[in-house]
C-alpha cells in the first residue's frame, strides 16, 4: 500500500514548513503498517519561497501557473503514485492519530473516501460557533472539508477529479460526485471525528466582518455565481497573507 499526501500551496511560506514538518512526522502511522508514503506539493504559481521549502521537506514539488485550488490539488495528483490520495491544505496540521485513523478505514476495505472535523489554531467565538455547525452538517451529509480529504485514487479518477468550473467549494462538488460513486459500489464515505484536524483561523484576521460576511451572503443568495468567479471567491486568490 502507498499513501501520497498532495498539498496546494500559493505562497504560503509563512506556515508551509510547519505544516510539512507535521505531516511527515503524521506518517509515521502508516510506516507502522509498513505502507510506502509520499508527499506532493503544488506550487500555485507562488512568488515566494513556497518551492524552496516544499523541497526542504522532501516534497515532490509541481508547478502551476493558474491560480485556482482545483488546478492545484489535481496537479498535485496527477504526479500522485500512492494508491489513496490525502488531500491537505497548506495551512492545515494532520496528527499521527488521524492518520493511524485513515490507516484503520483504509485496511478495513469498506470506504471509497473521507474527511475529517475541523478544529481552529485559535479561540475566536463567531469563528468557532460556525466550525462547529461546519462540523455538525459534515457528519450529518457526510460533506468532506477541502482542509483534508483522503481518497482512492482509482475512484478520484473515475469520477473526474476535482471540477475547474469552481474557484471554492470545489471539495462539496467532489464530494457529492463520490458519493454517488459510493453509492454505486457500496461502499461508504465517512468523515472522521477523534482527531479533528487542526487548520488556520487566519481569514477571520486577514479580512473584515465586512469581506466576509459579503462574501457569504453572495454564497447564499447567487451560490452558482459566486463559487464559478475568481474575484468573488477572492479570500483564496487575493495572496493576503
Amino acid at each position: 500500500m502507498k499513501i501520497s499526501v498532495i498539498v496546494p500551496a500559493f505562497n504560503e511560506e509563512k506556515l508551509l514548513g510547519a505544516s510539512l514538518a507535521e505531516i511527515n512526522a503524521a506518517a509515521a502511522a502508516f510506516a507502522a503498517r509498513g505502507w510506502e508514503y509520499e508527499l506532493v506539493v503544488c506550487d500555485n504559481n507562488s512568488t515566494d519561497r513556497t518551492a524552496a521549502i516544499a523541497r526542504d521537506a522532501g516534497a515532490k514539488v509541481i508547478f502551476e501557473p493558474i491560480n485556482q485550488i482545483a488546478r492545484a490539488r489535481n496537479a498535485g495528483a496527477s504526479i500522485a503514485t500512492g494508491d489513496w490520495l490525502v488531500f491537505v491544505d497548506a495551512d492545515s496540521h494532520p496528527s499521527v492519530e488521524l492518520f493511524a485513523d485513515v490507516a484503520e478505514q483504509v485496511s478495513a476495505g469498506k470506504v471509497l473516501a473521507g474527511g475529517v472535523t475541523i478544529r481552529l489554531d485559535e479561540k475566536l467565538f463567531v469563528a468557532g460557533l460556525i466550525t462547529q455547525f461546519w462540523n455538525y452538517s459534515s457528519r450529518l451529509t457526510r460533506l468532506m472539508a477541502g482542509s483534508f480529504i483522503f481518497v482512492e485514487a482509482a475512484a478520484f479518477r473515475q469520477v473526474g477529479t476535482f471540477s475547474h468550473e469552481f474557484y471554492a467549494a470545489e471539495e462539496l462538488d467532489l464530494s457529492l460526485r463520490l458519493k454517488k460513486l459510493a453509492r454505486e459500489t457500496k461502499r461508504k464515505i465517512v468523515i472522521l471525528h477523534r482527531a479533528p484536524i487542526k487548520t488556520s483561523a487566519r481569514k477571520v484576521k486577514l479580512y473584515t466582518g465586512r469581506e466576509l460576511g459579503g462574501f457569504f451572503l453572495r454564497s447564499i443568495f447567487n451560490h452558482r455565481k459566486t463559487i464559478r468567479d475568481r474575484e468573488a471567491a477572492f479570500m483564496w486568490y487575493d495572496g493576503r497573507r
